[in-house]
């Protein structure tokens, strides 16, 4: 079969160079074969720091990467076969989705899908109207040390799960969409659906997310702005407990995203469902609500 050809919108993250090193250059140690990008748009937001102080230099590593840029996401979608969405401003990523649905073509967001869930859902409806399979996805649901935890057999059922990770925040990405998704995800990939409701407590350095599951399993997540920044987990089965350190894998976390990218590229079926993600948008929606409230509210 010939390479899929990829096209890029957004070159504001790591992960645009990132996955496109992955992709194009076959000298990599982690080359995914099989997909390659082949054509970028750089586009940013003038307004986030985090987004237009990165464009020149990531753009510079993937016009090496052989990829012919052009000026409008268009003019991607018109010349691919699948779109990597990286714009790393979630604000922006409803917008452009109205622009690519039409183009039928299997389209990855890279997180956060948006920024709240009326934008989810309007989203999902789009790409059901269109016939465009959507994916979206923290890589931390998706690493390997988390994947082999999920595997154990000889413990029981989970009954609940602590996660942690880093958690800075930024004003443009409001609360936990940040990067508080990414402990969240994890959360997720453990448990699955059904969280019933959510209290935050959030201080200078640290936050704790506590979230009660309709089967009565609690699951959290804690932030931290201050100390190391490992991603984590401990896993409580009815026979035990396991603790999942991400760092303890020497294939990246990024690398397993996006395997599962490439091969959601080929089938048009997402590995993570879409309720699950619209889910998750409520869930960080609900903890935000929480963290500035202090009450409980529900998912």
């Amino acid at each position: 079969m010939k390479d899929i050809k990829i096209g890029m919108i957004g070159l504001d993250t790591s992960h645009a160079s990132v996955f496109t090193k992955l992709l194009n250059d076959p000298a990599n140690p982690f080359y995914i074969e099989a997909a390659k990008v082949t054509v970028a748009c750089p586009v940013g937001s003038s307004d986030f720091v985090l987004s237009y102080s990165r464009i020149e230099g990531i753009t510079k590593e993937v016009e090496q990467c052989g990829v012919q840029l052009v000026t409008t996401i268009e003019e991607v979608a018109e010349t691919c076969d699948a779109i990597l969405l990286e714009s790393v401003d979630g604000r922006v990523h409803l917008e452009q989705v109205k622009k690519l649905v039409g183009y039928q073509k299997p389209l990855f967001v890279d997180k956060p899908l948006c920024l709240s869930s009326s934008e989810a859902i309007e989203m999902v409806k789009l790409t059901e109207q269109y016939g465009t399979p959507i994916m979206s996805s923290s890589a931390l649901r998706f690493a390997e040390e988390v994947r082999m935890a999920l595997a154990i057999q000889d413990k029981g059922k989970i009954i609940g799960a602590d996660c942690f990770g880093p958690m800075d925040m930024v004003e443009t990405q409001p609360g936990y969409f940040w990067y508080g998704i990414h402990t969240i995800e994890m959360l997720y990939a453990i448990l699955g659906c059904g969280a019933q409701h959510v209290t935050s407590v959030s201080t200078v350095d640290s936050d704790l997310i506590v979230s009660q599951w309709e089967d009565g399993r609690i699951g959290t997540a804690r932030g931290s702005r201050r100390g190391n920044g490992e991603f984590g987990a401990i896993i409580h089965f009815e026979k035990g407990t396991h603790y999942v350190s991400i760092s303890a894998s020497s294939k990246p976390f990024y690398l397993s995203l996006l395997e599962e990218i490439v091969l959601f590229f080929k089938n048009g079926q997402s590995s993570v469902p879409l309720h699950e993600t619209l889910e998750i948008i409520r869930f960080i929606e609900a903890a935000n609500e929480s963290k500035d409230t202090g009450k409980r509210v529900y998912v």
